[in-house]
């Protein structure tokens, strides 16, 4: 990563959407880290750990000097608000006295790391910055989320989002299609699509399982043989998810590079049109263009 003065231990991951924004490591790997679908931070070297104060500071100072006005700030990596209040506090302070441009901050968010930060401190952190939390939910099915080790349920996720929100964060949640295998495809769509209904996220994402390795780590959580979804299964249980789907004003995508059909729209606007094209994918319809398999592993 050239061009930023920034010490990164890598891989370091990032949302999308935050492609233009600086990402400021504070933390390194994911203090929960047993999710047994994530490969993200299973390399030695990623072992969770805090950046010093005295590193980020510096690492600011230097980013005034060297870059050019920056907007938007990511706080990486996979769990930066694992980190105490007073912690956070001070560092979006820091990201306000060093860069004054700065109109947005964001961060991963784990639910659980929510429950020991009270209103007044959420609206504290919205105030010095922090805007947006992207939650990773995964799956709304309480048998789902244990089957993968999420540490999670659909309540306490459900806790995060309200808490957030309250605090007038903005929140994006991400599902994934095909976690919890074919046994229960159905369950985990309706479930997650009732989390959804119930979080009312500003912006909501699917991906699709995948691997590019093993999948031990995954198999070993369900009482019975995991099957991974084909296409077909992959388009059917998106269907279930978007069918009972009841959103207001939610920017929804599920154009990752692991999904074969890109889906793009604003729930509920286009809910209609959006099952119109999953029917269409079910329906093996050539009008429906699919991304081919060797670019799904970007």
């Amino acid at each position: 990563m050239s061009g930023y003065p920034l010490n990164y231990i890598e891989p370091v991951f990032r949302p999308p959407s935050e492609a233009g924004s600086l990402i400021l490591q504070v933390t390194n790997g994911c203090s929960w880290n047993r999710c047994t679908f994530c490969e993200m931070y299973t390399a030695e070297q990623k072992k969770f750990s805090l950046k010093s104060p005295a590193d980020i500071e510096q690492e600011l100072a230097a980013c005034a000097a060297q870059l050019a006005p920056v907007r938007r700030v990511f706080l990486a990596d996979g769990d930066a608000m694992a980190l105490p209040f007073a912690r956070l506090e001070k560092i979006l302070l820091s990201i306000r006295e060093h860069l004054p441009t700065v109109s947005r901050i964001s961060s991963y968010c784990l639910p659980r790391n929510l429950r020991n930060k009270n209103p007044e401190q959420m609206q504290r952190l919205r105030e010095l910055g922090l805007r947006l939390l992207y939650i990773g939910a995964e799956s709304g099915d309480d048998e789902v989320l244990s089957s993968v080790s999420k540490g999670e349920t659909f309540a306490s996720t459900a806790e995060a989002f309200r808490k957030a929100s309250a605090a007038g964060m903005k929140t994006s949640m991400m599902i994934i299609n095909g976690l919890g295998g074919r046994r229960l495809s159905q369950q985990h769509a309706r479930a997650s699509a009732e989390l959804a209904n119930v979080a009312q996220p500003d912006y909501l994402a699917t991906l699709v399982l995948y691997f590019s390795g093993s999948q031990t780590r995954l198999t070993q959580g369900f009482e019975q043989q995991f099957q991974t979804l084909d296409q077909q299964g992959l388009f059917q249980e998106m269907y279930w998810f978007l069918e009972m789907l009841q959103l207001e004003q939610t920017i929804f995508r599920s154009d990752h590079a692991s999904n074969y059909l890109v889906l793009k729209g604003v729930l509920g606007r286009d809910k209609a049109r959006l099952l119109d094209q999953v029917s269409q994918a079910l329906a093996g319809d050539d009008r429906i263009s699919l991304r081919d398999e060797t670019y799904r592993s970007l």
